[in-house]
């Protein structure tokens, strides 16, 4: 399944009556690369996570598109990692399969596999209570990845874990969504400097994109690679100009 672009063309968005959070905006997210988007609290930047996901519940004109068109391939990984603590780790990251009812050996193996590739061999009976942090987390991603969508959307997902366990789980991820369409909603610049191919930063109310920033080499970089401090400084004094 090849990973689509997706096009965001004019969007005005807003909740009930309230002023728009976005007016007009437009912008593209590259396909097979991961995006990050960076801005102030309150900029829109999990709401606008939530329009290209498809969800509904606020006013909106404007389009989403997946060019090749495959919107049935979203998935989504939030900050809360949802396990159910009746399952085991394995049981967990099938859930997916399991709830359409397709469970199969070829599932239990790419599970394995998945699992494997996580660091989490071992622990496939394990309950989520006996599992870390940062464990939970891995699992959460790794049931996120066994749907096997082109397209996947993350709300901050490793915002509450502690920063040796952050940043293992953003090699982990950077390593296991090679090729797919990613946008990474973070507030840690330091963050999409280390995962992104394209770090939009948004401003302003209503908000628009108030530059691009595309960084060459391949993800996970190093913290003290030579493009995580040529862009870092310049990062945060665009992000400190909308703090209130």
């Amino acid at each position: 399944m090849s990973a689509p672009t997706i096009q965001i063309r004019d969007l005005t968005l807003r909740f009930g009556s309230d002023a728009p959070l976005f007016d007009t905006l437009s912008l593209d997210i590259a396909a097979g690369k991961t995006s990050c988007i960076l801005g102030p609290s309150g900029c829109g930047k999990s709401t606008l996570l939530r329009f290209i996901s498809g969800a509904t519940g606020f006013n909106s004109q404007g389009t989403v598109q997946f060019s090749p068109s495959e919107a049935s391939t979203v998935a989504w990984m939030g900050q809360d990692d949802l396990l159910l603590p009746w399952m085991s780790l394995i049981d967990n990251v099938m859930l997916g399969a399991r709830l359409r009812g397709e469970l199969s050996e070829s599932h239990r193996r790419r599970a394995v596999e998945l699992i494997a590739r996580g660091r989490l061999a071992g622990f496939e009976q394990t309950l989520p209570q006996a599992l870390s942090g940062g464990m939970r987390q891995r699992a959460a991603l790794l049931r996120t990845l066994m749907e096997g969508r082109s397209v996947l959307l993350m709300d901050e997902p490793f915002s509450a874990l502690d920063a040796l366990t952050r940043i293992r789980l953003q090699d982990l991820s950077a390593e296991l969504t090679r090729g797919t369409t990613t946008v990474l909603v973070t507030h840690d610049a330091a963050e999409a400097l280390r995962m992104a191919h394209r770090i939009i930063i948004l401003g302003g109310s209503p908000a628009q994109v108030k530059t691009t920033i595309d960084v060459h080499t391949r993800p996970p970089r190093s913290p003290d690679s030579s493009e995580v401090i040529e862009h870092y400084g310049r990062l945060l004094e665009l992000l400190l100009e909308d703090h209130h």
